[in-house]
C-alpha cells in the first residue's frame, strides 16, 4: 500500500515508519525541512517538504495514497488534517488512522475502548475531534497509546538517575501508568492500516500497568528516589501536564490483541529502564 505518514521524523511516527517500509509498504511523509526529508529518504521513504496546515497539499496526497497514518497529533493541526482526510476518504474503503492518547480516558483500573470519557485539561481537546473523525463516512481507527518509551526517548526518561543526583516521583508515585513500546506501537499502527474493516477506536496497551514508583526505581540506577506532594508536582511540571501524570491508568489491550492480532513482544518498561537502553 502507498501510505501518507505525518509525525515520520517524530519518536512515534518514526517507529510508525520503520514498521511500515519493513511490511514493504510505501511511504511518502510531510516534513518540515531539507534535512529531515534526507532522512526519510536515506530510511527508505519518499518525502515531501510542507507543512500540514496546507489543506491543498493534504487532499492531494491524501488522493494519492491507499492509506494514511496521522502521529504528528496536536491541537493546531488535527481540526483541518481530519476533516481534509476525512472528506478524501468519504465513501472509499482506504483506511485513516489517526492517534489519540490514553489520558482522554482519565482515572480508570479498567480502560477498554468502550471506558467513558474522561479527559484532564493537558488533552482534552482531542475529544470532539475524535468525535467528529468517528461519525464520518471515512473508514477510520483511533490508535490511544498508553505512556510510550524505548529507544532512550519518552516520557518515562525523566525517571532515568546518573547515580548521583535525585530522581523525583510525580506525587507519592503509587499511581499506575498503561505503557507501550515505541516498536510494538509502530507494528500496531500498521496491522491497523493493514485491517480491512472499520474499528473507530483501539487502545495500545501492553497490559504492564507498573506504578510511577517502580518505574523510578527501575530507571534511577543508585540516584535516590524521592517522592513529593501532589502540590509540588504541579508547580514543578506545571499544572496541567502535572495533572495528566497523576493519573491512576490500568489497560490490558486486549482489544488489541484478539482483533488485530498485535503481538507486543518489546521488554516492558521496567525492564527497559533497568537494562539501562532508555538511558541512551
Amino acid at each position: 500500500m502507498h501510505v501518507f505518514l505525518t509525525g515520520a521524523s517524530g519518536y512515534i511516527g518514526s517507529s510508525v515508519l520503520r514498521a511500515l517500509l519493513a511490511h514493504g509498504h510505501q511511504v511518502t511523509a510531510v516534513v518540515r525541512s531539507d534535512q529531515k526529508a534526507q532522512a526519510i529518504r536515506d530510511a527508505g521513504g519518499q518525502a515531501v517538504v510542507g507543512d500540514l496546515s496546507d489543506t491543498e497539499l493534504v487532499r492531494r496526497l491524501a488522493h494519492e495514497s491507499d492509506a494514511v497514518v496521522h502521529t504528528a497529533s496536536a491541537e493546531s493541526v488535527d481540526p483541518d488534517f481530519t476533516a481534509t482526510v476525512t472528506e478524501a476518504f468519504s465513501g472509499t474503503s482506504k483506511p485513516f488512522v489517526h492517534t489519540g492518547g490514553i489520558f482522554t480516558f482519565g482515572d480508570s483500573t479498567d480502560i477498554s475502548e468502550q471506558s467513558p470519557v474522561d479527559p484532564p485539561e493537558l488533552t482534552a481537546w482531542r475529544a470532539p475531534i475524535e468525535a467528529r473523525v468517528r461519525a464520518s463516512d471515512a473508514r477510520t481507527t483511533i490508535v490511544a497509546p498508553g505512556i510510550v518509551y524505548g529507544r532512550g526517548a519518552g516520557i518515562p526518561a525523566m525517571f532515568v538517575g546518573d547515580g548521583e543526583h535525585e530522581v523525583r516521583l510525580v506525587g507519592d508515585g503509587s499511581q499506575r501508568w498503561t505503557t507501550v513500546h515505541v516498536d510494538d506501537l509502530g507494528d500496531l499502527y500498521v496491522l491497523a492500516v493493514q485491517r480491512g474493516e472499520q474499528d473507530g477506536y483501539v487502545v495500545a496497551a501492553t497490559g504492564d500497568n507498573p506504578t510511577v514508583r517502580e518505574i523510578a526505581e527501575a530507571g534511577a540506577h543508585g540516584s535516590p528516589v524521592v517522592a513529593e506532594s501532589a502540590g509540588d508536582s504541579r508547580e514543578r511540571l506545571g499544572r496541567t501536564y502535572a495533572d495528566a501524570l497523576l493519573l491512576h491508568q490500568e489497560a490490558s489491550g486486549a482489544h488489541a490483541r484478539a482483533a488485530f492480532g498485535w503481538n507486543p513482544t518489546r521488554p516492558t518498561l521496567v525492564e527497559d529502564l533497568a537494562s539501562g537502553s532508555s538511558a541512551r
